[in-house]
């Protein structure tokens, strides 16, 4: 089958590393591995190059076609070809089928940059009120880093680097800058020759494809789905589709709706607001108008037979308001705000007019003597309290001021004050 048999080489090494007799069963491997492994993991402090050892070892002892030819020819049979023991072996690989890829935090191992999760990557979306009522879809084309196909991540032709020289493959530089006498300063930055990779590939055997970066652009359109009742600041995940990175666990898309400003509608939760501002008349003798939706329909909005509106009053039309989120056939309230628009003057005849269809006004109490003892008095408008308010403060703020500057000795009393 394999022709002439291959010279016989060591074939106790394997058993020797992992501590059992050629006789070992495979549950006695699996416990003797098991147990070596974890002491020797370089994550919790272990020998490299035991590890690798173990991982070796292992490989070849659990599998009964490597381990009847290495008992029979020996270690340089496998390495020759026989039984396909050639290969590579990850020892990481075979570690976290024993114990999952969690194991050992990542540490600084090469199994441990393996596990570690790159970054999301967050796009806000601007999405008006409609949008959110009535539910949309939007195509978004986006750049991103994808593994090459080529090199599949590696970089190289052959799939093969080595340690970055100037960083000895930790990734990082350290800089110490002089800045006086005794004094200096330590940077850490990322090797600018690995780009904070802590490998170096061969000029000659770098990837045509991605000349050696390992990744390449891709331009990919996705469909985002806003649903009926979503929320501003809510967020839609693609989960896996940021940019690629060798070793690493691809980290998600994640877009997250910003709402525009609407002109007529505010929106509280799952309930609408929406400003209308009424005429004298329309408030005491009635009212219709349409109101059109943020989904167009039209609604006829009226006041009943007799009913006066007051200024600032609300009223709300039930299942007119927000779809509520994932329940889209349920809907919130739709308030409508009343404002009343009052004229500026009446006319003599308007108030006899208004006057005998109005309730009456009050009598006064007052005789017609005292009334000629009182003082008259002129009412001027105030279009802003709270301003006018603010502006009377900062005078008399400013009056006490210039006042106490004036008094004689008022320095004086403020020196006495601080002592």
């Amino acid at each position: 089958m394999f022709g002439r048999a291959p010279k016989k080489s060591d074939n106790t090494k394997y058993y020797e590393i992992l501590g059992v007799p050629k006789t070992a069963s495979q549950d006695d491997l699996k416990k003797a591995y098991r147990k070596a492994a974890i002491k020797n993991h370089p994550d919790k402090g272990g020998d490299p190059e035991k590890f690798k050892e173990l991982a070796q070892a292992y490989e070849v002892l659990s599998d009964p076609e490597k381990r009847e030819i290495y008992d029979q020819y020996g270690e340089d049979a496998l390495k020759e070809g026989m039984g396909g023991g050639g290969a590579h072996v990850d020892p990481f690989d075979i570690f976290s089928s024993f114990f999952g890829p969690s194991f050992g935090g990542g540490g600084g191992s090469s199994r441990g940059r393996r596990q570690r999760r790159g970054e999301d990557v967050v796009h806000p979306l601007k999405v008006s009120l409609e949008d959110l009522y009535n539910g949309t879809s939007k195509k978004l084309s986006l750049s991103r880093n994808v593994l090459c196909s080529k090199c599949k991540g590696k970089g190289s032709k052959s799939g093969a680097s080595m340690r970055c020289p100037g960083c000895q493959g930790s990734g990082m530089k350290v800089t110490i800058r002089q800045l006086g006498p005794s004094m200096i300063q330590q940077m850490q930055s990322a090797c600018n020759e690995c780009k904070g990779t802590g490998e170096s590939i061969n000029e000659k055997d770098r990837c045509p494809g991605c000349k050696g970066e390992k990744v390449v652009q891709e331009k990919k359109v996705l469909e985002v789905h806003v649903e009926k009742g979503m929320q501003h600041s809510q967020k839609i995940t693609f989960p896996g589709e940021a940019d690629e990175a060798p070793d690493t666990v691809t980290g998600d898309i994640v877009f997250v709706l910003q709402q525009k400003d609407h002109s007529k509608f505010k929106r509280k939760g799952d309930d609408l607001f929406y400003e209308h501002t009424l005429s004298l008349t329309e408030a005491l003798c009635g009212f219709q108008f349409v109101l059109t939706h943020l989904d167009n329909r039209q609604l006829l909005i009226k006041s009943n037979p007799g009913e006066v509106v007051k200024p600032d009053q609300f009223k709300a039309i039930n299942d007119e308001g927000m779809p509520m989120y994932q329940r889209p056939f349920m809907k919130g309230k739709l308030y409508i705000h009343f404002t009343v628009e009052f004229p500026d003057s009446l006319a003599p005849d308007q108030c006899k007019a208004l006057e005998a269809v109005l309730p009456p006004k009050p009598t006064s109490k007052l005789t017609d003597m005292e009334i000629d003892e009182c003082e008259e008095t002129t009412m001027h408008d105030v279009n802003n309290i709270e301003e006018e308010m603010r502006r009377k403060q900062a005078h008399a703020a400013q009056e006490a001021y210039e006042e106490d500057d004036e008094m004689p000795g008022g320095a004086q009393r403020v020196q006495c004050a601080q002592q």
